[in-house]
């Protein structure tokens, strides 16, 4: 995230604000560079919305592209020392957020142990269990075919094979650790919510454009269909938000 943001504010193509920008509700695409301009400037927008920078000085971040673009004004600082400043302000903001979305998943954990039904693990995964199984329980060597369904703590789904109407199997290490300490436990025909804790999950890196934020605890609904012994699977799927 941080290298996509620092390339896209060093490296806005010359066009971006070649022309004074018409008043709002007034916007007039005459051609193709000009269609071209307005989508640079969405997209960069976009980046900056996205990386919580949507509060910067909009007149001092033109005066910066247009001097890169005319060369009329020597600009006060340099491609390098420009670099140096955007990673430094990033880095700060980055970790404060991911300081505090940590904060907030060790509140929820908390908070969520103490309910009725809910299996805290020394690991610091909890579960509840909504159906219990007869089958077996699979090894970690194993391949698993599972429905699940995976939230945020706010009840945002981000992934789900029951939406998609088909179960997936996967070997049970190769997923989150999350997944395959939980599993483990699991008997075939089980049901159970689980509470994956950041470092059991993405931790501070989450899978791009997935709807997860660095440190966040992960809840998913699985349910366990069925093992397959130390054998893969003819036709081996996608494990969950891989």
């Amino acid at each position: 995230m941080k290298k996509s943001i620092i390339l896209m504010l060093l490296m806005v193509p010359c066009i971006l604000f070649a022309q004074k920008p018409s008043k709002k509700g007034t916007i007039q695409l005459k051609n193709e560079l000009d269609s071209v301009s307005y989508a640079l400037g969405l997209s960069l927008g976009n980046s900056l919305k996205q990386n919580n920078l949507s509060n910067v000085n909009t007149d001092l971040l033109v005066t910066g592209i247009r001097q890169m673009i005319s060369q009329d004004a020597k600009p006060l600082f340099d491609e390098s020392a420009a670099n140096d400043i955007i990673r430094a302000y990033l880095t700060k903001t980055f970790a404060a957020e991911n300081a505090a979305y940590l904060k907030e998943s060790k509140k929820f954990l908390e908070e969520n142990s103490k309910k009725e039904g809910v299996v805290a693990l020394p690991s610091g995964l909890q579960y509840m269990v909504l159906k219990e199984g007869t089958g077996e329980k699979p090894l970690e060597t194993d391949y698993v075919t599972t429905h699940y369904t995976g939230m945020t703590t706010d009840g945002k789904v981000f992934d789900s094979s029951v939406e998609r109407g088909e179960p997936v199997t996967f070997p049970l290490n190769g997923v989150i650790r999350g997944w395959t300490e939980a599993l483990q436990l699991m008997k075939v025909g089980s049901k159970w919510r689980i509470f994956i804790p950041p470092d059991m999950a993405y931790g501070e890196n989450p899978p791009p454009n997935s709807g997860i934020k660095p440190n966040q605890v992960l809840i998913f609904d699985v349910e366990l269909i069925s093992v397959q012994k130390n054998e893969t699977p003819a036709e081996e799927e996608q494990s969950p938000n891989q």
